[in-house]
């Protein structure tokens, strides 16, 4: 692909992204079918097994939506395309106010950087993978313990891993 012609794709895998980010941030959940394929394949670490479909995914974003009223997701880096294939650096930032999957509202506001592995097809997202540390999340709310604290330790012997030196 020419250099000039890589630069006009760019721009449109730009506001392609820009435009997923919104749909998440705005609760927009008919923009999904807009920047989606019908066939939009979606994982992340909290999917038992792939989403498929628009609706699908509007519906497991309203989970999020639901719990985490303010979620917002922001650009977090450069975004790296070869044309087909989109690397997409993001951070969810949203306070958690409701429960969620049996888990109580900790009020606890959470910073979450991922990154959104997508394939595309005709302009639009047909296969988008997210990329996050859930014991990073469950820190963050306070579910698990922090890194390096003796409780943490504690989990560990527990689980059977052992110490870990010092960091």
């Amino acid at each position: 692909m020419s250099s000039r012609r890589l630069e006009a794709h760019r721009l449109g895998v730009d506001a392609l992204i820009d435009a997923w980010e919104a749909a998440w941030s705005d609760k927009l959940a008919a923009a999904f079918a807009d920047i989606c394929s019908e066939r939009v394949h979606y994982e992340d670490p909290l999917t038992v097994e792939p989403i498929e479909g628009p609706e699908a995914l509007a519906a497991h974003a309203q989970q999020l939506w639901s719990a985490f009223p303010d979620a917002r997701l922001e650009r977090l880096g450069e975004r790296l395309t070869d044309g087909r294939y989109v690397a997409a650096p993001s951070k969810l930032l949203a306070t958690h106010r409701e429960p969620i999957a049996g888990l109580p509202a900790t009020g606890r506001f959470i910073v979450v950087p991922c990154v959104f592995y997508c394939e595309l097809e005709d302009e639009r997202l047909l296969r988008v993978r997210a990329f996050f540390d859930m014991y990073g999340v469950a820190t963050q709310l306070g579910i698990l313990p922090g890194h390096g604290t003796l409780s943490e330790k504690a989990l560990l012997m527990l689980r059977g891993f052992g110490l870990r030196g010092s960091r």
